[in-house]
């Protein structure tokens, strides 16, 4: 019997009744992931990002529940490997980015939490997607809000949660290479989709940079690029080399948010996050991938698209990717002096760099009404 999942709310949005998305600094009641298996996306087997997995749901327990959702077959593999502080539940996926197949929550003034299921395609379906099938991941955000007994809202357009990010006071960023690619929502115009995010998210100005992070495999997303640290200011993944590609696209980004008004009509501040390396994946760690068709193939001397902003904000932590000793120390300093009032915690993520995305691609709060 096919399992059934919460019926959407119909003829509704979350604008409409009063929700909106809140930003990623202000409480949560907890964080979702996804336990990582595809042998023809990770290397070894996925022990080794398991092992990172490991890592940053441990790290984010400190602050905050984190619920990890795991296969069938990998669920006891999971709950040995995790700390007791960590819930483990059983939940079929694709692969294990629930930042982009997870839901994206919504809040209102009368302390009530519902949910967003946005069509997912792989980032970009036969058009580019990074694998397939996919229809697994597309149910993932249904069940966490049954689990959670949220209601459900169901978006018609398709959408990942890295693509977008709010300050929770009516301003959203995001990127015209991602959520205006063909390979998305191909029928749909700039103004129809700046509607449907102002529906569906509660949000009124949107802020548009032309293009995220260098080769990011997800048609650049902006929580690999750029995010928002409190109202009226943002950290944005810098680069001082002009021979390196990331240099015009992160002096390009700057000069759109130092020209953009907020959802109140403030300027920005914008604080510059030097990227590590330039990193590239090595021949021994392609090696380590089961290969197969209709996935992603990864090659020894890819360039990857690491960044520091790709971090997770914890209630009482900010835990951050670490990628490069040269400048891992250097990237953390300025995030703790960005976040004051939080502890920053390094995770080594290359792990989960080499699978396309890091710390903040794996994860996805829950936001405390």
């Amino acid at each position: 019997m096919q399992q059934k999942i919460a019926t959407p709310i119909r003829n509704r949005t979350p604008a409409m009744d009063g929700f909106r998305m809140p930003a990623e600094f202000e409480a949560h009641a907890g964080a979702w992931m996804l336990w990582p298996e595809r042998h023809d996306n990770w290397r070894a087997g996925a022990v080794p990002a398991q092992r990172a997995y490991v890592a940053v749901a441990t790290a984010i327990a400190q602050s905050e529940p984190v619920t990890m959702c795991a296969s069938a077959e990998q669920f006891q593999q999971a709950r040995a490997a995790l700390p007791a502080a960590v819930r483990v539940v059983e939940m079929s996926s694709d692969d294990a980015w629930m930042r982009d197949v997870g839901p994206t929550f919504v809040v209102d003034r009368r302390g009530r939490t519902r949910g967003v299921h946005w069509i997912f395609n792989a980032w970009g379906g036969r058009s580019g997607g990074i694998y397939s099938p996919w229809d697994r991941d597309a149910q993932v955000a249904a069940k966490v809000l049954e689990i959670e007994r949220c209601e459900r809202y169901r978006a018609p357009f398709v959408l990942e949660g890295g693509a977008i990010h709010v300050d929770g006071r009516g301003t959203l960023l995001t990127t015209e290479e991602c959520l205006l690619n063909p390979n998305r929502n191909p029928d749909l115009r700039r103004g129809q989709i700046e509607t449907l995010l102002q529906r569906y998210l509660g949000i009124e100005q949107i802020i548009w940079l032309k293009r995220g992070v260098y080769k990011d495999e997800t048609d650049g997303h902006v929580d690999n690029l750029c995010c928002f640290v409190r109202p009226g200011e943002v950290v944005l993944t810098w680069c001082d080399d002009p021979e390196d590609p990331q240099y015009d696209i992160s002096h390009e980004a700057y000069e759109a948010l130092r020209t953009s008004r907020d959802a109140r009509g403030k300027p920005l501040k914008v604080h510059k996050l030097l990227q590590p390396g330039p990193l590239y994946m090595t021949a021994e760690e392609a090696a380590g991938i089961e290969q197969e068709p209709g996935c992603k193939q990864r090659r020894g001397g890819d360039r990857l698209a690491g960044s520091y902003v790709n971090f997770y904000i914890a209630n009482r932590h900010v835990v951050m990717p670490l990628l490069d000793a040269r400048t891992d120390k250097r990237a953390r300093t300025l995030i703790s002096r960005l976040f004051p009032g939080r502890e920053v915690i390094g995770v080594p993520s290359r792990e989960i760099l080499l699978g396309g995305g890091n710390i903040h691609c794996i994860t996805q709060q829950q936001p405390r009404p």
